[in-house]
């Protein structure tokens, strides 16, 4: 019997924050099982460095297409200007299914394979968390623009089941399925630890919340470490006072301070997965985090939880674990074991089991699992 064709994935991504990382390890899952993706970036183009982490993906087209991402449009009919010509792209390339990381883009229906969107963020959840009063006119139609995106895709995917549930809750829609993200360990040697604080993410996010971290590395001991940028692409900026920026710090720089650092620390409001804490789980950090949903269904039982607005709370936990190492490393044991959870393999045989829905001859399991 011939084989069926390789398997050809369209997959949307933008090089700002999380979406680029989740989008690389996914291609790199996949390519395992022998799906090839194209990726097609959105927004800002993706630095020199992310470009060459993409070439070295297996099975992977990284392709820029130089439009704005859907939270960055200027008015509501680019956004489907930005579907029609991901449609076009999806025709010339044969895919067999299109992963949208940005759901809005589906709006335009027509597309020639089923859609799958995964549910990273939004701006009405994220207003939910961190602002007041009504949203602005902007986000409204943004909002509006995700619904109908939404809607228009064959199936969702959400990081984790606290954002499926608030996400079905918001746009009244059926609850996405749960996949949860995934990483590898970073390859660094093993290094001593060092008395720190270290944090990372878009810290010009309003929803990282990292002035309350600022506010603690004046009451803490030790200097707390903040990684990534302060002005973001939609013209939010932060400054720091008491933590010190390391500014934008490539991934292997990121995995070097983990590997040195007895304490990571997240004081999100707002946080659909959050990334930089599995890597800082991986890298055997204790973890100090906020204490909202999402930080709760993933690391109950292996963190300490503050509430996110608690500058003193913050800096009493984080004193401690660093005046009692046994502590810490108790803690960091925990995270680590919990963090095997949230492996590439585990995100890619969610990711595939949604694509068998639509294509179960294409997208069959890997023959080991098969064979399980």
């Amino acid at each position: 019997m011939t084989p069926p064709p390789q398997p050809r994935v369209l997959m949307t991504a933008d090089a700002v924050g999380g979406v680029w990382t989740y989008a690389l390890d996914l291609a790199r899952g996949l390519a395992r099982t022998g799906v090839a993706v194209t990726l097609a970036v959105f927004g800002p183009s993706p630095s020199a460095e992310q470009v060459r982490t993409a070439h070295a993906v297996p099975n992977l087209t990284l392709i820029d297409t130089g439009l704005p991402l859907d939270w960055m449009a200027a008015r509501p009919a680019e956004i489907l200007e930005c579907g029609a010509a991901l449609r076009d792209l999806a025709r010339a390339n044969r895919a067999d299914l299109i992963h949208l990381n940005s759901p809005a883009l589906a709006a335009i229906g027509g597309f020639p394979a089923p859609v799958v969107g995964a549910c990273h963020s939004c701006l009405a959840t994220w207003w939910a968390a961190v602002g007041q009063g009504p949203m602005p006119p902007d986000f409204r139609w943004r909002t509006q623009a995700l619904w109908r995106g939404m809607l228009a895709c064959n199936a969702l995917v959400a990081p984790t089941a606290a954002f499926a549930q608030v996400t079905a809750h918001t746009y009244e829609v059926p609850v996405p399925f749960v996949v949860h993200n995934g990483r590898s360990r970073a390859g660094v040697a093993p290094a001593p630890c060092e008395p720190m604080v270290f944090t990372c993410g878009r810290l010009w996010d309003a929803g990282k919340n990292i002035a309350v971290l600022d506010a603690a590395a004046a009451m803490i001991g030790a200097p707390l470490y903040a990684a990534g940028p302060l002005a973001g692409p939609n013209g939010e900026q932060r400054a720091l006072g008491h933590a010190k920026s390391l500014g934008q710090l490539s991934a292997q720089q990121v995995a070097g301070w983990l590997a040195r650092a007895p304490v990571y620390a997240s004081s999100a409001l707002y946080e659909p997965f959050g990334l930089g804490v599995l890597e800082a789980a991986q890298a055997g950090c204790a973890l100090v985090l906020s204490d909202i949903a999402t930080f709760r269904e993933l690391w109950d039982g292996a963190a300490i939880f503050v509430d996110a607005r608690d500058v003193g709370g913050f800096a009493r936990a984080i004193d401690r674990l660093l005046a009692q190492p046994a502590e810490a490393a108790a803690l960091a044991a925990q995270a680590r074991a919990r963090a095997a959870r949230y492996s590439i393999e585990a995100m890619t045989a969610g990711a595939l089991a949604i694509y068998r829905l639509f294509d179960p001859v294409r997208f069959r399991p890997p023959l080991e699992e098969a064979a399980a």
